[in-house]
């Protein structure tokens, strides 16, 4: 009896040994290859870091405007230690450009505990309007650090490099007003064939974003070259609602052209990165151009109304988290004093000929709930809820499981604005929060996403079930204070507004 269980302790030894010199190899030497060649990163806490990682080749000179290429393989061991360049943006704050066209690269956190254990992959796309922002912008420690996710960052070209319509000027220009997107599956795919190596399961990516971020990810369900990709969305406070027919695009490119004082389009080719984006920082004029920049309806990437594709088009296997927040505009009208008494000349900055539709329920509203509510409630449904609810439903009626929440929290009490649930669900135990931050709460929903990046169900908040969404049932899961689910006797949708939010004619 003496003898196997001496061996048996031997193997057992000797299979631990083996295994902490796999997980000691990775930890001390920090390098991984990919298809491209080796890169080398630093531990960080509890996750081994890889930041600055290129995923296509530099989007600058013949590339420039055009679909992002596969970056070419390299010789040496590439040190990628450092965030690299974010992408090309304007500083609202020095009104100056900042930023670089070359700015394709994104950042992995891999547990450091791996050991050849596939694991969850989250990919962030972040948010700004499509115009600012960048992947360092979330800490990708708050999933790899104790819940066995590798989370990726993601960079992506913004505004006129993303999303400036050229179709017309040159047809080896005809993927430039959906570029920023087509980044993004460039990017995926790069994780799809590279993932495995940093411990993540390429067949469970995630794809996750808020605001623009959001929006942006929707548009995945939209472009079949997106299929396989990933298998999961999350979109925190935004939709579809980001697709621009070509004639507004246009309308667009021709306000960046009048700052740039040019009459031809194909002018806009050669002119420097510095008077492109303060040319768009002047259109876009801070906050109230949120809708200005997005993928385009081109017939090439995009083609047809959002909503009708998603139900014809039928994909099943993907599942998705939807949310908004209770008093999203709050944010808006913050910086936009107008908002707090809206007209047309406000409302058609943000929503261009669409303005009429939100006008309209304002002077409705404001009869029965007065002015200053009224503009809360009006503003919030249309710029994102009655998007959020629209692509549920069709998500719904195309097959899909899907599960909504609402962002409820807030000190005041009063109800969160854009945003707000952001700290929430990248809760890190070791980061500074406010004496007003709801540990509890974070704990919460931090937990119910990491069940859903695990390809699991949200679960039980506070001992009640989240139902999914089904379209007749609207069950929604309420976080706040005391949270749990709730089902919507009705949906506010304004049926005779377009799909999206911006329309020029």
């Amino acid at each position: 009896m003496k003898t196997p269980s001496k061996y048996f302790t031997l193997a057992t030894r000797l299979f631990f040994l083996l295994l902490t010199c796999a997980v000691s190899a990775f930890a001390q030497d920090n390098v991984v290859k990919t298809n491209k060649g080796y890169i080398k990163g630093e531990k960080e806490n509890q996750a081994i870091v890889f930041k600055g990682v290129p995923y296509a080749q530099p989007p600058v000179g013949v590339l420039r405007f055009k679909a992002p290429e596969p970056h070419e393989k390299w010789k040496d061991t590439l040190s990628c230690t450092n965030f690299g360049n974010i992408a090309s943006q304007y500083d609202d704050g020095k009104k100056v450009a900042k930023g670089a066209e070359d700015c394709l690269l994104l950042n992995i956190y891999t547990p450091a505990t791996n050991a050849n254990v596939k694991m969850p992959v989250v990919v962030w796309v972040h948010g700004g309007s499509l115009t600012s922002g960048s992947g360092m912008g979330k800490n990708g420690h708050a999933f790899a650090d104790r819940d066995s996710v590798v989370a990726v960052t993601i960079n992506y070209r913004l505004g006129v490099f993303g999303f400036m319509y050229l179709g017309d000027v040159d047809k080896s220009l005809k993927t430039s007003g959906n570029n920023g997107l087509l980044d993004l599956e460039m990017a995926l795919q790069w994780i799809k064939e590279n993932i495995e190596s940093f411990g993540g399961d390429p067949s469970r990516v995630t794809v996750m974003g808020e605001s623009a971020g959001a929006k942006l990810s929707s548009t995945l369900l939209l472009s079949p070259k997106a299929k396989g990709l990933f298998s999961q969305l999350v979109l925190e406070s935004g939709g579809v609602q980001c697709v621009r027919d070509t004639v507004t695009a246009k309308a667009i490119r021709q306000r960046v052209m009048n700052e740039l004082h040019i009459s031809k389009a194909k002018d806009l080719l050669t002119i420097p990165t510095n008077q492109l984006i303060e040319a768009q920082g002047k259109v876009c004029n801070g906050a109230m151009g949120t809708n200005y920049f997005g993928p385009v309806s081109d017939g090439v990437i995009i083609s047809g109304d959002p909503y009708e594709w998603i139900v014809k088009q039928k994909n099943k296997g993907i599942k998705l988290l939807i949310g908004t927040n209770k008093r999203e505009s709050i944010a808006f009208m913050n910086a936009d004093k107008r908002l707090y008494q809206p007209d047309s000349v406000s409302l058609h900055d943000w929503f261009g000929d669409n303005y009429k539709y939100s006008l309209a329920s304002y002077q409705s509203e404001s009869k029965r709930i007065g002015p200053d509510s009224a503009a809360v409630s009006v503003l919030t449904q249309y710029m994102y809820q009655m998007h959020s609810y629209r692509l549920a439903d069709a998500l719904a009626k195309a097959g899909n499981e899907l599960w909504m929440y609402r962002f409820d929290y807030s000190k005041d009490g009063k109800g969160a604005t854009h945003g707000e649930e952001l700290p929430y669900v990248w809760y890190l135990p070791s980061e500074h929060h406010s004496d007003t931050f709801n540990i509890p709460l974070a704990v919460q929903m931090h937990t119910a996403w990491v069940n859903f990046i695990k390809g699991n169900k949200p679960g039980k908040i506070n001992y009640a079930d989240w139902p999914p969404y089904q379209g007749i049932f609207r069950s929604v899961m309420i976080f706040n204070n005391v949270s749990g689910p709730a089902v919507l006797k009705e949906v506010f949708n304004d049926a005779n507004h377009p799909s999206g939010s911006l329309v020029l004619n």
